[in-house]
Formats: structure tokens, C-alpha cells, sequence
């Protein structure tokens, strides 16, 4: 598939990520427009309310803490990211790499906790801003010789959204 305008990633994104709430029966809530504070959509199932920030990427990876990235410690980076997300959020990550335009992106939800978590382990512990689906770290690389992938909880399932509300949605 051709290379598109981050612009239309994200408009994307969003609407996959609204796309299989619904399809799960969820109430779903889209916020539009430029600058949406902290979260991008709001799905809600009886009393129970998810705060969704959805981010659209077609690399493979998903850049998050590079903007609080000082004097290369990408581990304070990592945590000032962190604190600047509220504890009630999830992300929605959509991957359009590889992806046929009529088939759906991969999709996973984790917490920002779960993601800082993550972050830090790669690079082999150097720590990274970008979070990568699958990403082999090449001879010359701080990871050299490691794999850094997204855990196979975080793709989307039914399941996996219930634990979501269940966890962070009262």
C-alpha cells in the first residue's frame, strides 16, 4: 500500500479504532477536531467508561515519548510521558504496515503503564521513544542482537477490551 499523509493515518485510525468498539456493541463517542485533550474517543458499556487516545501508525512503529527525550536518557523520557497521561486512559494502537487497503490494520489497547513498561525494557534496557509491533535490532544498534514486539495481550479481542473496563473503565 502507498505511503499516506500522517493527516489521513490518523483520521484512520481513529474511525478502525470506533469501527470494532461498535462492532463489539460498545457505545462509542468520537471527539473531532485539532489539539483533543488526552483522549480521542470515549467508549462506554452500561456504567463503565473508557478513555481512548488511538494512535495510527504505517511503519510499524508508534512515536510517544520522543518530545520529553533530553541528554539521550530515554528512561526519564519514558516517565515524564507517562505522568502527562491520565491513569483512566488507554491507548488504541493501529498498525497500517503491511496492510492490504481492504483489510483491516492490527489492532492492540494498553494502558499507558503497560506501554511505559515496555519502552523501558527496549533497546536491550537502553530504553526507546518509539514503540515498535516487531522491531530486530541490527549488529551496529544499543538493542543489537534483541527483538523488541508488542506483547500478544495487547491485540484486540473481545476479551481484551473487557479486561480493559473491567480494570481501568469504573
Amino acid at each position: 500500500m502507498k505511503k499516506i499523509r500522517s493527516y489521513h493515518v490518523g483520521v484512520s485510525a481513529e474511525a478502525f479504532a470506533a469501527a470494532v468498539l461498535a462492532r463489539c456493541g460498545y457505545d462509542v463517542s468520537v471527539q473531532y477536531g485539532a489539539n483533543q485533550p488526552e483522549y480521542d474517543l470515549i467508549a462506554v458499556s452500561n456504567d463503565r467508561m473508557l478513555k481512548i487516545s488511538v494512535k495510527g501508525s504505517q511503519d510499524g512503529c508508534w512515536g510517544l515519548t520522543q518530545g520529553f527525550l533530553k541528554n539521550c536518557d530515554y528512561h526519564h523520557a519514558i516517565e515524564e510521558w507517562l505522568e502527562n497521561h491520565h491513569k483512566k486512559t488507554v491507548f488504541c494502537l493501529v498498525q497500517f504496515k503491511d496492510t492490504e487497503i481492504d483489510s483491516m490494520p492490527r489492532i492492540y489497547f494498553a494502558a499507558p503503564e503497560k506501554i511505559a513498561k515496555v519502552l523501558h525494557k527496549e533497546a536491550n534496557g537502553r530504553g526507546d521513544t518509539i514503540l515498535f509491533e516487531n522491531h530486530k535490532w541490527t549488529a551496529k544498534a544499543a538493542g543489537k542482537g534483541t527483538t523488541d514486539k508488542i506483547p500478544d495481550e495487547w491485540k484486540f479481542s473481545i476479551d481484551r477490551i473487557e479486561t480493559l473496563f473491567e480494570t481501568y473503565g469504573k
